[in-house]
């Protein structure tokens, strides 16, 4: 197995960089497109748990607008062809609450990239991890 193939990071790289446009300007069918259409897509987030796509769904149908952000880091890992993990280290504007994303994605047949698991969590405002 290859780790870190430029190609794939690239082709990664493009999902992650689509979705961050799609969050930033509350784009949920753009959103929709890029998660695994499926009952065993996980997504964690700040304040939900959703199990299967129909929930992610449901909480994206919720949301009148996603908090702004900006990136302070962005670290992706490939493993072969068909398997890669996005992690996004950002910071809120007007808060400064950091925050931490992490995007297991899988190039499955016929659909290309979807994410298949995403965890999206903030650090307390008294976190060391602030800083």
């Amino acid at each position: 197995m290859e780790l870190d193939h430029p190609g794939v990071i690239a082709e990664a790289r493009a999902v992650f960089d689509r979705y961050e446009e799609a969050l930033m300007n509350n784009r949920p069918e753009v959103l929709d497109s890029i998660f695994w259409g499926d009952a065993r897509t996980v997504r964690f987030g700040i304040t939900e748990i959703l199990y299967g796509i129909d929930a992610i769904r449901a909480f994206r149908g919720s949301v009148k607008a996603y908090a702004q952000r900006t990136q302070r880091k962005v670290h992706i890992t490939s493993f072969g062809q068909d398997f890669a993990c996005t992690h996004l280290e950002y910071e809120r504007i007007g808060t400064g609450l950091i925050g931490r994303e992490t995007k297991i994605m899988a190039r499955l047949p016929e659909l290309g990239w979807r994410v298949v698991s995403a965890h999206v969590s903030l650090l307390a405002g008294q976190d060391p991890g602030r800083t």
